[in-house]
């Protein structure tokens, strides 16, 4: 089987209705991801058949059980190389996304790619999640909050969740440790208001990653709770780890 035809019915195995133009647009993404990872770190991988699995269907795997679809607004946090909003707004021509990343360099990359594949109504931002998290213009502003790869799980949170409007989701990639980072986040979800939704194991084709979808829905809350000093979550953790250490010594 073709490289082609493994994204193709992949993505038709993700209930993608694909044309031809969709798998160009794909095709003409990877070859600028490896161009331009020439000069600079966007990824460890640069195969075809790599990219399309592993950064490709992974990211448009996202879809699984409803949650992100055709016409919702979506901000990818921490996008990097573009990942998973891109992919998605490949697949799904008609949801409004945002891509933000505190990295210009990416953000010229990513402005590139969506001009090559005649994308034009991408908003780009430049810059960080907890400052932009504090603007009205984008607060509690998207159906959708999504990040893939960027920090542990209570951090995602606080960076993540004042983008969501009411009745939104926070939709996350994970590794292998997606269960680990639920327990350790159990306090910060309290803290937070944050209500886990489900885990949605991940299978890719012709692969033995082990990736997670976590789906948590943010509450309503007034401004002051929602955004919550970065360090606060950092100081919680720390005082978690030392007071393990403590039992550990005295125990």
């Amino acid at each position: 089987m073709s490289n082609r035809d493994i994204l193709k019915n992949g993505l038709k195995n993700l209930g993608i209705s694909v044309d031809d133009k969709m798998l160009n647009d794909f095709n003409i993404y990877r070859e600028i991801l490896v161009d331009w990872n020439q000069k600079m770190n966007l990824t460890g991988i640069e195969d075809e058949k790599e990219v399309y699995i592993k950064h490709f269907l992974d990211s448009v795997s996202a879809v699984t059980n409803g949650y992100i679809k055709d016409g919702v607004s979506i901000i990818d946090v921490g996008t990097g190389a573009g990942f998973p909003g891109l992919p998605l707004r490949i697949c799904l021509r008609n949801i409004e996304l945002t891509l933000l990343d505190s990295l210009n360099k990416r953000i010229n990359f990513l402005q590139e790619v969506s001009k090559q594949v005649g994308i034009d109504n991408i908003e780009f931002i430049h810059g960080r999640a907890e400052d932009f998290g504090k603007l009205e213009e984008y607060r509690e502003k998207y159906d959708i909050a999504t990040a893939r790869a960027v920090a542990g799980l209570p951090i995602l949170m606080e960076f993540c969740v004042p983008f969501v409007k009411v009745g939104g989701y926070f939709v996350c990639l994970k590794g292998p440790n997606a269960n680990l980072e639920l327990e350790e986040s159990k306090a910060a979800m309290d803290v937070l208001g944050v209500e886990f939704i489900e885990k949605i194991n991940i299978e890719l084709p012709e692969s033995d990653l082990n990736h997670n979808y976590l789906c948590l829905l943010p509450p309503y809350l007034p401004l002051q709770q929602l955004l919550f000093p970065i360090g606060y979550m950092l100081r919680y953790q720390l005082h978690l780890l030392l007071l393990h250490h403590f039992l550990n010594i005295v125990l």
